[in-house]
């Protein structure tokens, strides 16, 4: 009997969508999930308020734009837990915005995978270019 194991870019992937279902934001769930080069998982984040701000208003998260202002993106949840050059692979649900790429060039991340691109900005795939880090689109 042969046992087919998911490839670390397929567990990766799996861990950041599992996160992604802690995100209380009804419209956009994000998650993300950091390895480091032992193929250890060193961060797991998703897209939400600070830890301990809860929001009743159901206003405020029909309105997309105000709500977008606070919301603390999965990559920054993720790598808050990790030291600077310790992730090898980022894995994310959703192409990360321009602002995340050029944090996780700060962060000296190495690859990137993500699942899903997000129309609205597409500029991290400059960023990472620029900055030399792998870029795969998970299929």
């Amino acid at each position: 009997m042969t046992n087919q194991r998911v490839t670390w870019d397929e567990y990766a992937i799996n861990l950041a969508e599992s996160a992604a279902k802690r995100s209380e934001d009804p419209y956009q769930q994000v998650g993300a999930c950091a390895l480091n080069e032992d193929k250890m998982v060193v961060g797991l984040g998703y897209n939400g308020l600070a830890s301990g701000k809860n929001v009743q208003e159901k206003e405020f998260w029909l309105d997309r734009d105000n709500r977008r202002k606070y919301m603390i993106h999965a990559e920054t949840n993720c790598l808050s837990l990790c030291k600077r050059g310790e992730v090898e692979t980022l894995a994310v649900t959703l192409l990360p915005c321009s602002y995340c790429a050029t944090m996780i060039s700060a962060y000296g991340v190495k690859r990137v995978i993500y699942k899903e691109e997000y129309s609205r900005d597409l500029n991290a795939l400059k960023i990472f270019e620029f900055y030399s880090i792998d870029l795969l689109k998970y299929t």
